[in-house]
């Protein structure tokens, strides 16, 4: 009996240590899972848009953070073929081409937004012309006048600089030696502004900006799609053909392009404003009166479309219009051919290309 009973014992006491040793091997062998660690990843800060430029350059529309209250200096430039080509229009920022005496034009180039080395041929003034300078509280500077037209000037029709007081002294104006007079004055840009302070004048300005296109309009212009289109002077055709990889136009008289004499740069430009109004000749040297006030018929080429528009003077502005609301400039460049009215636009001949 007592051997049956020690048996008993042993047996339990060993089948304990066994269930405990065998509970043991289950808890090392399968440890308790545990949800898997991740290494948070720091998300860099996107970034920042870059600011809005804080001005905009009044005549082009482009914007800027330089300042923009430079006043702006319109020269007079010789378009007589012996003057061809020309310094410093593929800096202009506006354009204006009027025929003065006969058939041949001359051109006024308004410059803010950039001040090129040098300008010219720089040609006489002319009544119409220094009005423009004036309205558009420009700088006027030209070489020679009739005396009744300098008399005007000195009477206040304009702030001006006359080149014949100045004539090729080499620090506002020189004569090239490559060109025989008139077709070789040329305004120094960096003495234009001291000049003109020595006279007493302004050479700031707060000016409002011209209307223009802001980005994706220019994408959705509205008329006919002209690759080229000509008009005529003298016989000779200005023509202007639209470049599609850089979207301006190129501008030649005949076959000859509108480029800078030193460099060769090309005349680009963004706006073509051809417009009619009413020309005058009033006396037996040819000059003439032109109506820059009373508004008519005008068409903007722009970015390969033709728009008919009108033209108004808006406080001394040409601006083209449609049932009285300006329409916009795409911005940069502008060039402006005035025209007789006879016979006006209808004698702009135009290559029509794919919409």
């Amino acid at each position: 009996m007592r051997k049956q009973l020690l048996f008993l014992i042993f047996f339990f006491v060993a089948f304990s240590l066994l269930v405990a040793c065998s509970n043991d091997e289950e808890t090392t062998s399968e440890p308790e899972e545990t949800e898997p660690q991740t290494e948070e990843v720091e998300q860099e800060p996107e970034p920042e848009p870059e600011p809005e430029p804080a001005n905009v350059y009044p005549l082009t529309g482009e914007k800027t953070d330089d300042d923009v209250s430079n006043r702006i200096v319109s020269v007079m430039v010789n378009n007589h073929p012996k003057a061809r080509p020309q310094t410093g229009l593929s800096q202009a920022d506006m354009v204006f081409e009027i025929l003065a005496e006969g058939n041949i034009t001359r051109l006024m180039a308004m410059f803010q937004s950039e001040q090129p080395e040098k300008v010219g041929p720089v040609r006489s003034a002319r009544e119409y012309y220094f009005n423009l300078a004036n309205d558009y509280n420009g700088i006027y500077v030209y070489h020679g006048a009739a005396n009744f037209i300098e008399d005007m000037l000195k009477n206040g029709a304009a702030d001006h600089i006359n080149g014949a007081y100045y004539d090729n002294d080499k620090e506002l104006f020189e004569r090239s030696s490559t060109r025989v007079a008139p077709h070789n004055s040329y305004v120094l840009f960096d003495n234009v502004y001291p000049t003109a302070e020595e006279k007493g004048y302004e050479i700031e300005s707060d000016y409002e900006p011209f209307t223009f296109l802001q980005g994706e309009e220019t994408e959705a212009l509205e008329g006919e799609a002209v690759t080229e289109f000509s008009l005529s002077y003298d016989g000779t055709p200005v023509r202007y053909v639209y470049q599609e990889d850089s979207e301006k136009y190129q501008r030649f008289i005949g076959q000859e392009q509108t480029i800078e004499l030193d460099s060769e740069e090309e005349v680009l430009l963004d706006n073509v404003f051809v417009l009619e109004t009413a020309h005058q000749v009033i006396d037996d040297a040819g000059r003439r009166e032109i109506d820059f006030s009373s508004g008519g018929d005008a068409i903007l080429f722009q970015k390969g479309i033709a728009k008919r528009v009108q033209w108004e003077n808006v406080d001394g502005r040409i601006v083209p219009t449609e049932n009285g609301e300006q329409v916009p400039f795409v911005p940069g460049k502008t060039w402006i051919n005035v025209i007789p009215t006879s016979p006006g636009l209808d004698g702009l001949e135009m290559t029509s290309g794919a919409e």
